[in-house]
């Protein structure tokens, strides 16, 4: 029985892991989870499941819980997921959403967990300070990531010498079919109608500026230390092909599946091993027909182009991108600018920054927020 830690537990990504949980009763024991403000999913959870520790983000709800759940020592806010990043288990599982996830991720690592990450910011605002952790602890990071876990599993263990280029695919997002004219007037509905994809409103607003293939990018950087300039991305449409590796004798292998986060998810769980997966949803390629691919455009996205940029530069850049990127877009979600604001405020952001090394977490928290305190205003 693998012990688990869960944080982001009310999640879509977090849905998907206790999904996985209850398919494989034999495999897996939840033994901490956290959620936000989504106390009452929590509290259902607990009902049907003994579960050591939890973590809400406010008080008053930690206090709630503990008169109907005496059994489970219970935090809250952010030294509580600290509390939970703590606990020794068999795999620590981040599925929080933004910056909110890079402290416990370092201290999982510290810790000595085996983490399974879907914590994009992470990697994106303080990859040189995860990698030097993980170094020291000799701890791994397993992807979540669809694109990741694509990549993971065609590299296998490969040694690095052999990778020549990482083709990171993206499904084009909410506006793949417009053009930057018609991109002025989109509603907020507009934007988190994906095509392929059952994702959080920040993550799909994400995919349709395309800052989260950048981040996607950045991750790929660090998770499998390549170069930049060995790191492409390119449209396809059907998001079936998750990604692809070129070795250096011109092979290239691609991960296919459905669009189904279930799939990356159960990969991160049950590594080394494969498992039977309990849901019926298997890729038949002849009712798929046909696959496309076209060009990324960094005109089209700047964002996209701007993480490369960034993660090339390394430093405070990247915690800045991120965090105007966070402000950006739950200004957009409110109905406060409009969708091609969040390009404007994000780029403003860090044009106007002077970059200089990152040497701690505490650098980085002061920096995500005064970036956040600004980008409010920008």
């Amino acid at each position: 029985m693998k012990r688990i830690v869960l944080l982001g537990a009310s999640g879509s990504i977090g849905d998907q892991v206790l999904d996985i949980v209850e398919d494989h009763p034999d495999q897996y024991v939840i033994i901490g989870l956290s959620v936000g403000r989504r106390v009452e999913k929590l509290a259902a959870y607990l009902r049907s499941h003994d579960v050591p520790y939890a973590c809400v983000q406010y008080e008053e709800d930690r206090k709630a819980l503990e008169v109907e759940f005496p059994n489970t020592v219970f935090f809250s806010g952010d030294e509580g997921l600290k509390k939970m990043s703590e606990l020794q288990c068999d795999l620590f599982i981040n599925a929080l959403v933004g910056f909110a996830g890079v402290v416990p991720t370092l201290t999982a690592i510290k810790t000595g967990n085996t983490i399974a990450l879907a914590n994009k910011e992470t990697l994106v605002a303080a990859g040189e300070l995860v990698n030097q952790a993980l170094q020291e602890n000799n701890v791994k990071i397993l992807p979540i990531d669809s694109e990741h876990s694509a990549i993971f599993q065609c590299i296998q263990n490969a040694p690095s010498s052999d990778v020549k280029r990482l083709i990171i695919t993206a499904s084009g997002g909410s506006f793949r079919d417009r053009t930057r004219e018609e991109l002025a007037n989109v509603t907020v509905k507009d934007a988190l109608s994906h095509p392929n994809w059952s994702m959080g409103s920040k993550i799909t607003i994400d995919s349709a500026t395309m800052m989260n293939k950048g981040f996607e990018v950045i991750e790929a950087h660090y998770l499998f230390d390549l170069p930049y300039t060995s790191i492409d991305t390119i449209m396809h449409r059907e998001s079936i092909i998750h990604s692809m590796v070129e070795f250096k004798d011109h092979s290239v292998l691609a991960q296919l599946g459905q669009a189904d986060m279930r799939i990356p998810i159960q990969v991160a769980l049950s590594h080394p091993e494969r498992l039977e997966m309990q849901r019926d949803n298997r890729l038949d390629l002849l009712k798929v027909g046909t696959l496309h691919f076209e060009e990324l455009s960094h005109e089209r996205y700047p964002l996209l182009a701007l993480a490369y940029r960034v993660g090339k530069a390394k430093g405070a850049l990247p915690c800045v991108m991120n965090a105007a990127n966070e402000v950006a877009v739950s200004r957009f979600l409110k109905g406060e600018i409009s969708f091609l604001d969040i390009e404007r405020i994000v780029i403003g952001m860090v044009d106007a920054y002077e970059n200089h090394p990152i040497t701690s977490v505490d650098q980085l928290i002061q920096i995500d927020q005064e970036t956040r305190e600004k980008a409010l205003l920008f």
